[in-house]
C-alpha cells in the first residue's frame, strides 16, 4: 500500500445561517483504510461526506487527493476522481426502474440493457439481489438501500463513502456486506463508514475519527475501544440502561384477522392470512427480511390501503379495514412511517406546520390555526426529544436525518396514542438518542399504550418487544414471547419456514 494518504482533509469549514455544520475539520483516509466518522446526530459528519463527494462547497479549507489539491465541485467530478457515496437519504428517482436509476451515474456509451446485465452480477457476486426492472418506487427502504450500494459498486470506486448503510439491513444482510467490502479494503479501495452501531466500527473499521458540535474531537482504533468508551467519546456519556419489567397487557387494542390482500403492483407482496393481536400496555415486534410484506401490511394498518374486509382489521374493537388514517387516528391510532421525507415529513414546510400531518390540537373550532400554539407544541417536542434544529420554523429538509427522525417519532409519542405502530423507529439515530426512543417506547407501553414495532433490528426487537412474530412472503409466524425468543431462531424464522424442525430452518437461513 502506498505511504500517501488516498483523501487528506485540511481545516474543511461549512457554515449555514443558523448552524456551523463543520469547523476547521482535518482527517486522512490511507489506500485499503476502512475509516468511521464518528459523531452523534447533527455532528456534521453527513455535511462533511458531501463535501468530499462535491454536493456541498466548503466556505474554507483544502481537500487533497492521493497527494494532490483538487476542488470536487460536484458528484460528476468526484465519480471521475474514484469517489462514490451511498446516502442516508436515497438519491433514487421512484418514477424511473432501478436499471434507470443506476444508469444515470454511469458512462452513457452502455447500453441499458447492459447496465441491468452488470446490476445482476455485481447483485449476484456480493448477495444484493435487486430485480433491475423494478420501478423504485415498488421498493422497500431496505430494497433502495441495496440499489444505492450496487449503484456505488458498479463504479469500481478508489474511495467509498457508506452513511449509515446497513440501517435498514437484516444481520444476514450485513454480514454479506461487511464481507464486500472487506474484500474491497484488500483490493486497495478506500472506505469512509458512518454508522450509530458501534460494534459494527468495532468489527469492521481500523481507525476513526470523532465529531462532535462540527469539529474533531478524537482519534482512535476501534478494534482497542468497548461501546462504552466509544460513546464517551461521541455523546460524552454511556447511553441509559433500559430496563424492561414484565408487564400484564390489558384489553385487546389492535386485532388483525384473516387478513389477506393481493398485492397492488406487480412487484409488491400478496398478504396472506395475517393474524395478530396487540393489547394495552404491550409492544409487539415484528421481525423479517426487507421486502416480505412489511409495506403492505403497514399501509393496511395505517389506513393508507383501504382494501381490507372492515372487520380483519380492529382498533378499539371498531372495524378499521375500510377506514382511512384520520379516520383511525380518532380511534387512537397513531403510524411513524418508515420514510422520513416525503411521508413521515413535507421537506419543504416547517417543523410547526409538519405537526398538522397528525396533530390538529391548534386548530380551533372556526378552522383558524392558532400559529403561536402550534409554534409551542413544535418546541415541546424539540426539546423533550433533544432535536437539533433552528427552532420550529426550521424546514424539515434541514435536518439531519436522525433529528428528523427523533422529531417524527416524538410528534407521534407526544400525542398519546392509545396505539401506536411504529417503523423502524431508531433508523440513522445516535445511541444516545437511541436509547430514549426506545425508552420512550416502553414508558408508552407502560402507561397502557399499545405499540406495534416493525423493524430490521433484532437487538432493537429484543430490547422493546413483550412479543414477537416474524413476516416472510406476506406470511406472519406465531408468536414468540421476548423470553423464548433467539437471534438463531429468528433469523431461521425469516426464511418462512417456522413449521419446520429447527434443524432445517437454521440450515436454510445459513445459505440464504
Amino acid at each position: 500500500m502506498s505511504a500517501t494518504p488516498r483523501l487528506q482533509l485540511q481545516g474543511i469549514t461549512k457554515r449555514y445561517p443558523s448552524v456551523v455544520a463543520n469547523d476547521g475539520v482535518s482527517l486522512e483516509v490511507l489506500p485499503g483504510q476502512t475509516h468511521a466518522v464518528l459523531g452523534e446526530n447533527g455532528a456534521g459528519k453527513s455535511t462533511l461526506m458531501k463535501i468530499i463527494y462535491g454536493s456541498v462547497k466548503p466556505d474554507a479549507g483544502q481537500v487533497l487527493w492521493n497527494g494532490q489539491p483538487v476542488q470536487v465541485r460536484n458528484p460528476q467530478e468526484a465519480r471521475a476522481l474514484g469517489i462514490s457515496m451511498v446516502f442516508q437519504h436515497f438519491s433514487l428517482f421512484d418514477t424511473l426502474t432501478v436499471a434507470e436509476n443506476v444508469w444515470l451515474g454511469l458512462e452513457k456509451s452502455l447500453r441499458l440493457a447492459e447496465v441491468a446485465r452488470r446490476i445482476e452480477a455485481k447483485a449476484s457476486e456480493y448477495g444484493l439481489h435487486v430485480d433491475p426492472s423494478r420501478p423504485v418506487h415498488t421498493l422497500s427502504v431496505g430494497e433502495m438501500q441495496r440499489v444505492e450500494i450496487i449503484r456505488a459498486l458498479l463504479t469500481d470506486p478508489q474511495l467509498l463513502i457508506l452513511d449509515e448503510p446497513t440501517s435498514v439491513l437484516t444481520p444476514q444482510a450485513v454480514e454479506k456486506l461487511f464481507v464486500v467490502l472487506r474484500r474491497l479494503a484488500e483490493q486497495g479501495c478506500s472506505i469512509l463508514y458512518i454508522s450509530h452501531k458501534l460494534h459494527e466500527i468495532r468489527e469492521l473499521c481500523d481507525a476513526c475519527t470523532v465529531l462532535r458540535g462540527g469539529r474533531v474531537t478524537g482519534e482512535c482504533d476501534p478494534r482497542r475501544e468497548s461501546n462504552a468508551s466509544l460513546s464517551r467519546m461521541m455523546i460524552g456519556a454511556e447511553p441509559p440502561h433500559l430496563e424492561h419489567r414484565d408487564h400484564t397487557p390489558g384489553e385487546v387494542v389492535l386485532q388483525v384477522d384473516g387478513l389477506t390482500l393481493e398485492r397492488d403492483s406487480p412487484f409488491g407482496v400478496d398478504l396472506e392470512g395475517i393474524a395478530l393481536q396487540v393489547r394495552a400496555g404491550e409492544v409487539v415486534g415484528i421481525a423479517g427480511v426487507s421486502g416480505n410484506g412489511q409495506r403492505e401490511l403497514l399501509y393496511a394498518l395505517s389506513g393508507e390501503d383501504t382494501r381490507a374486509d372492515p372487520k380483519a382489521v380492529r382498533v378499539a374493537g371498531q372495524p378499521a379495514g375500510r377506514m382511512g388514517p384520520s379516520q383511525r387516528r380518532r380511534l387512537g391510532l397513531h403510524f411513524v412511517p418508515e420514510e422520513r421525507l416525503g411521508r413521515g415529513a413535507v421537506p419543504s414546510l416547517g417543523l410547526a406546520h409538519n405537526l398538522m400531518l397528525t396533530r390538529t390540537e391548534s386548530v380551533g373550532r372556526s378552522g383558524w390555526i392558532d400559529v403561536k400554539a402550534l409554534r409551542s407544541q413544535a418546541q415541546e417536542v424539540i426539546r423533550r426529544f433533544n432535536v437539533k434544529a433552528g427552532g420550529p420554523d426550521a424546514a424539515a429538509r434541514s435536518l439531519s436525518g436522525g433529528n428528523l427522525q427523533k422529531f417524527i417519532v416524538g410528534r407521534e409519542i407526544d400525542a398519546r396514542p392509545k396505539l401506536l405502530v411504529i417503523s423502524q423507529p431508531t433508523w440513522g439515530v445516535d445511541v444516545g438518542a437511541a436509547a430514549q426512543i426506545r425508552g420512550e417506547i416502553l414508558g408508552l407501553r407502560d402507561a397502557g399504550c399499545a405499540v406495534l414495532v416493525v423493524s430490521e433490528e433484532l437487538e432493537e426487537l429484543f430490547e422493546v418487544s413483550d412479543r414477537l412474530h416474524v413476516i416472510a412472503k406476506g406470511r406472519l409466524s406465531p408468536s414468540l414471547r421476548r423470553s423464548e425468543a433467539t437471534v438463531e431462531k429468528i433469523g431461521a424464522w425469516m426464511s418462512g419456514l417456522w413449521d419446520a424442525p429447527t434443524e432445517v430452518a437454521a440450515q436454510v437461513a445459513a445459505n440464504a
